[in-house]
């Protein structure tokens, strides 16, 4: 594998519904190398910061398999960034990832902590209204990721995977549990062992509180 293309967003406005927003997601590649910072790419435009960003998903991935997939069922060529992605690699396939896989790009190293759960402004962005149901029901999410290691990187730079060893939850089993969220308390605990994403930590350590609670009810 390797990196098909690096993209960074600047902020410009976007039409939702019948609000006009800001938003960082039309991402456009870049030919010189950047460097990875723990808070992702210097200059891409986070607006989002409530769902987006931060030291657990500093970066957002998506793959050439993924892209193919996606060309095949729009009928249309897609190119690098349109997902919003900061880095397209080749040959990725995000579903078949776990959270705490890592992902080596020279010096620099990623840690997969989370998929993608589209929202409204990439469904305006797809100009799809429907797009996030698509989207879900496609099941090729992307993949989140923290730097535990940064670094410089530059478009056609070699990729390397190394999966976890430790107990953990994969990409789909998160992402399908999103839209499931009535989860037993020992799967609730399989979450907190792994490395999510720290909004989904919150999210997880909420539900087994009100779980926990009915139990004592």
């Amino acid at each position: 594998m390797k990196i098909t293309s690096i993209n960074i967003g600047q902020m410009r406005p976007i039409e939702i519904g019948h609000k006009t927003e800001q938003t960082g997601i039309y991402k456009q590649p870049i030919q010189e190398p950047v460097q990875v910072t723990a808070d992702g790419l210097p200059g891409d435009v986070i607006c989002s910061t409530k769902h987006h960003g931060g030291p657990d998903q500093a970066l957002y991935i998506y793959g050439g398999a993924d892209y193919a997939w996606w060309s095949g069922e729009l009928g249309q060529e897609l190119l690098p960034g349109t997902f919003g992605e900061n880095l397209t690699i080749s040959e990725l396939e995000s579903a078949k990832f776990s959270v705490g896989d890592r992902i080596f790009i020279g010096n620099v190293i990623l840690e997969v902590t989370a998929p993608r759960i589209p929202c409204k402004t990439f469904a305006a962005r797809m100009g799809d209204a429907a797009f996030a149901k698509r989207f879900r029901a496609a099941e090729r999410p992307g993949l989140y990721c923290r730097v535990l290691q940064p670094g410089q990187i530059q478009a056609g730079d070699a990729v390397r995977v190394e999966p976890t060893t430790r107990d953990t939850v994969t990409i789909l089993e998160m992402y399908r549990d999103f839209y499931e969220p009535e989860l037993t308390q020992s799967a609730i605990q399989r979450y907190l062992n792994a490395p999510i994403a720290i909004r989904s930590r919150v999210e997880k350590e909420e539900q087994l509180q009100k779980l926990l609670k009915q139990q004592n009810m």
